[in-house]
């Protein structure tokens, strides 16, 4: 790992918020290249690094030797597991990564040919798996819902059609076959059912709403939290969350309702949500959909997730 894969997006303003000195003792939830890592430890922090990915692990093993860091393969969801004691900031950088886009043979990507695999974990289904054994309605619900495709039964007709699918470049024929791409479209259709596919497959959404909860958990008063997200459900989610925990919804949220004697607000100091600049952006393409949301931990207790 002696040279990063990619860049890390909004590194100074990720910095600038979690304020790490030395003695701290941070979590980067979404390991990756290790981009965030490196950049905590040269502040002289210790870092606690997560990734669900072999890969990304077995890759930071050379920089996890002689230095502060410790390596967990775990989902983010899982930081309680990871940590003995509250821990001073949190990081998270959401979805696929640039290492797994760049690599076909992982799936992520129509770039490249490649098996449809899709899972960031290497564990559990594919999306081959679930593209070919679901049916054609529950398709269309995860395009539609995770891609905002808005002719998502067509294309999940036309897939059930071709059934069965095994690789990216049979995928995205089919997707550009059912939605009339033409070679000079701006935006290739198939980058939106992709999305949504790999979304579904690792369960990101969830896995993002269950590390915040984690976050907030293993934070001591005063720990600061980053989330870099890139596509608006992931960002309303943190927004939401953000919003319900440090009492600015009136209504709290739907998992536990606020009113006279409700949960303390156990988040604070809520910052405003932060792009790109335009240098940033020129060096690094990757950070145009990147949005960076801040907050500081109260001293509050955590709240209490009730079922739906």
């Amino acid at each position: 790992m002696s040279e990063l894969p990619h860049v890390p997006v909004l590194l100074d303003e990720v910095l600038g918020a979690l304020d790490p000195r030395p003695g701290d003792v941070m979590i980067d939830a979404t390991f990756g290249a290790g981009g965030y890592a490196r950049a905590l430890l040269a502040r002289g922090a210790a870092v606690i690094a997560f990734d669900r990915d072999p890969d990304a692990i077995a890759n930071g093993r050379a920089l996890e030797t002689g230095s502060d860091l410790r390596l967990v393969h775990d989902d983010f969801s899982g930081l309680e597991r990871g940590v003995d004691a509250p821990v001073d900031g949190v990081v998270m950088d959401i979805g696929v990564s640039s290492m797994q886009l760049d690599q076909g043979e992982r799936g992520f990507s129509f770039q490249a040919d490649g098996p449809l695999d899709m899972r960031m974990s290497r564990e559990g289904p594919s999306a081959a798996d679930f593209l070919n054994e679901a049916d054609e309605a529950e398709i269309a619900d995860v395009i539609y819902a995770y891609g905002d495709e808005p002719k998502s039964r067509r294309v999940a007709r036309a897939i059930v059609d071709a059934r069965p699918l095994t690789r990216t470049g049979e995928l995205a024929a089919v997707v550009r076959r059912a939605l009339g791409h033409r070679p000079h479209d701006k935006k290739d259709p198939a980058t939106r059912v992709f999305q949504a596919i790999r979304i579904h497959v690792n369960r990101e959404l969830g896995e993002l709403a269950d590390g915040l909860v984690a976050a907030e958990r293993v934070l001591k008063p005063g720990g600061r939290l980053a989330v870099v997200t890139f596509h608006s459900l992931e960002d309303r989610l943190v927004k939401r969350f953000l919003r319900d925990r440090s009492g600015a919804a009136p209504g709290g949220s739907r998992h536990l309702p606020q009113g006279p004697g409700g949960p303390a607000a156990s988040f604070e100091k809520i910052g405003p949500a932060i792009k790109a600049g335009e240098d940033e952006l020129a060096r690094n393409p990757r950070a145009r959909s990147a949005t960076l949301r801040t907050a500081r931990r109260s001293s509050a207790a955590p709240w209490v997730e009730k079922s739906v």
